[in-house]
């Protein structure tokens, strides 16, 4: 069974969407910890409520050394860091003993929207702004950059003249919680291959996703 642990900075809807598709049977995986960085984040109360265990690394306390005390926590005990609205950059000898062990969720399509700055609300405003007809959200593997990482999904959803920021990262989100889970059970069932900048998936021969 596949051990992860979720990283999480607010309400933790993507978490839940983990919990609820190991809940159904979608998922052969174990949620071992959840870690915040922020003491507030309402997605610790998601996890305490079925008894996962739980982690507080404050971003303004750990500042410089953020990423050693999440290695402190993981190193030999996890499988794959899943970042689910975690705003920290990971970076050091945790990015480099989880290589291609790190996903993190984007909600836009990379390339576009997205590196330093570029999280929340901020991202869906500037789709809107500039006027794309598409925008999404994509789970990628983490590397040393911001969010330069191996692409592994993308799911895609229209922008409407009338969107506003906040409709349409409600639209965004949706994907989301489709995405985060579907690249899980695939790394989870061993069907991903990375190869450079690509990841082949295992769909009974090796095709791009």
């Amino acid at each position: 069974m596949l051990k992860i642990a979720v990283l999480i900075s607010g309400s933790g809807s993507n978490l839940q969407a983990i919990i609820d598709s190991i809940e159904a049977g979608n998922l052969n995986c174990s949620i071992e910890m959840v870690i915040s960085d922020r003491e507030e984040a309402y997605g610790i109360e998601r996890a305490k409520s079925r008894e996962i265990k739980t982690y507080v690394i404050d971003r303004e306390l750990h500042r410089d050394t953020l990423s050693q005390e999440i290695l402190k926590l993981t190193k030999d005990k996890i499988d794959l860091i899943v970042l689910a609205g975690f705003l920290s950059i990971l970076e050091g000898e945790l990015v480099s003993s989880f290589k291609n062990k790190i996903i993190n969720i984007h909600p836009s399509l990379i390339p576009a929207f997205c590196g330093p700055g570029m999280y929340g609300i901020k991202v869906h405003q500037k789709a809107v702004d500039y006027g794309v007809k598409f925008s999404g959200c994509t789970v990628h593997f983490v590397d040393e950059g911001t969010d330069t990482g191996a692409i592994i999904c993308q799911k895609i959803v229209p922008v409407f003249p009338q969107d506003s920021a906040e409709l349409l990262q409600k639209r965004v989100l949706e994907e989301e919680h489709n995405a985060l889970p579907e690249v899980i059970r695939l790394i989870a069932e061993k069907r991903i291959k990375v190869k450079g900048r690509k990841v082949l998936i295992d769909e009974g021969g090796f095709e791009i996703c």
